[in-house]
């Protein structure tokens, strides 16, 4: 299982490319996997057959654990008693150790992940959920963990905030967990597990709603000055290699925009301010199974041409799974464009530990008053969440009035 990041301490097979007995070349996609950053296709290390494969689809397993084996063609692989010790020594529980020798290859990571061990009262967790507890001022050590080695998961310490024991002192007991809801089926309903990455943005939505005071404001916007400069420069763009949408020239205001509005590009650390230096700007993007936002890296220091050419490029390779793990985090500022379906504005939730999020409605053609008469514009809302902590209501309306102004009286030059 391959680290797909420094922060990510285990990944889930979703599914296998290849089965055993079919041969492999190096760097053909191997299997799938879904990690809290990513999800991807991996391609395999070494070419040859597919031996032996010791992790099924949908399984969990930590960094560095061997998840399948390759070795060359009319090779066999021996199957040493359960309890022996590995070539890794990282096998799944209950699983033999495959025995081989030769040119056969287990697929693991290049290095382990790094584990912090914080004395005997706490336990092993991943940075996420030491950040978790951090935010809401939690001992870690109270908490049973349900994860390989006694780790602490992100569902373990969910559930406790849940439970309303976080907020108890720790000498006293406990509260009760709270109910679930009973759900009750009829007859012909259809049961589907949730997925790895439906469970995964289902766990990051209610941190970010547990954490963030969500609070909204929404602009109208008339786009008709950028839809003319839209069609004059299409066909230059298309000749770059590039798609001009009107997602090219609301990123580019809004970076401008984000200089001007240092608090906008900002984050909370405990009782800290964090004013971003760079502006990285993410994407939400909407696959089959569920929503990705990989980021444009230093989003403020590009043109419009620029940052057209690295939102489609990034776009396309997130419905590829083609995306590195370092382009997934690391974001100041999201857009995310519920727009595209028809909605007439969203109420996203913050991408955090952002602090902002705005989100693009459709764009259509409406009747305004123009002058004291009816005319017919290109229209369209655009909605700032922002988390009320730290970001004012005026501030964000200062925020937004000059987003509204740079879009209505965009500069050609800069297009």
């Amino acid at each position: 299982m391959p680290q797909m990041g420094e922060s990510i301490a285990e990944g889930t097979i979703v599914r296998w490319i290849k089965k055993v007995g079919d041969v492999v070349d190096r760097d053909e996609p191997l299997f799938e996997i879904s990690t809290d950053k990513v999800d991807a296709e991996i391609p395999s290390p070494a070419a040859g057959v597919l031996m032996d494969i010791a992790v099924k689809e949908g399984e969990t397993v930590p960094v560095n654990s061997v998840v399948a084996t390759i070795g060359a063609a009319g090779e066999k692989l021996d199957t040493a008693p359960a309890g022996a010790s590995g070539a890794s020594g990282a096998q799944t529980s209950g699983s033999a150790a495959p025995v081989h020798s030769g040119t056969v290859a287990p697929l693991a990571a290049m290095a382990p992940v790094a584990e912090e061990d914080e004395g005997d009262d706490r336990q092993k967790s991943s940075p996420l959920v030491r950040r978790i507890a951090k935010e809401h001022n939690i001992d870690i050590g109270r908490i049973q963990g349900s994860g390989i080695g006694g780790r602490v998961t992100k569902q373990d310490i969910l559930t406790f905030i849940d439970s309303g024991a976080a907020a108890a002192p720790i000498a006293a007991r406990p509260a009760a967990e709270h109910p679930a809801v009973p759900v009750t089926r009829s007859v012909g309903d259809e049961v589907v597990p949730m997925s790895v990455m439906r469970k995964k943005i289902a766990e990051h939505m209610v941190v970010s709603k547990r954490t963030s005071a969500h609070v909204y404001s929404v602009f109208e916007v008339n786009y008709s000055r950028v839809d003319q400069i839209r069609k004059a420069k299409k066909e230059d763009y298309e000749r770059s290699g590039a798609k001009l949408t009107f997602t090219s020239f609301i990123a580019k205001v809004v970076v401008d925009c984000l200089r001007k509005h240092k608090v906008i590009n900002a984050s909370l650390d405990g009782d800290n301010i964090i004013y971003r230096n760079d502006i990285n700007l993410g994407i939400a993007v909407a696959l089959e199974n569920g929503l990705i936002v990989p980021v444009v890296k230093g989003a403020g220091e590009k043109n419009t041409l620029g940052l057209s050419k690295a939102i489609q490029d990034i776009a396309d390779r997130a419905r590829a799974k083609k995306l590195n793990p370092e382009e997934v985090h690391g974001g100041t500022f999201t857009i995310t464009n519920p727009g595209n379906f028809g909605a007439q504005f969203g109420l996203p939730i913050i991408n955090q530990p952002q602090v902002a999020i705005l989100g693009v409605g459709t764009i259509e053609k409406r009747p305004v008053v123009v002058d004291d008469a009816i005319g017919i514009r290109l229209m369209g809302f655009l909605t700032l969440g922002y988390d009320h902590r730290l970001v004012d209501g005026a501030v964000a309306d200062q925020f937004m009035a000059d987003v509204k102004k740079g879009i209505e009286n965009f500069d050609p030059a800069q297009a």
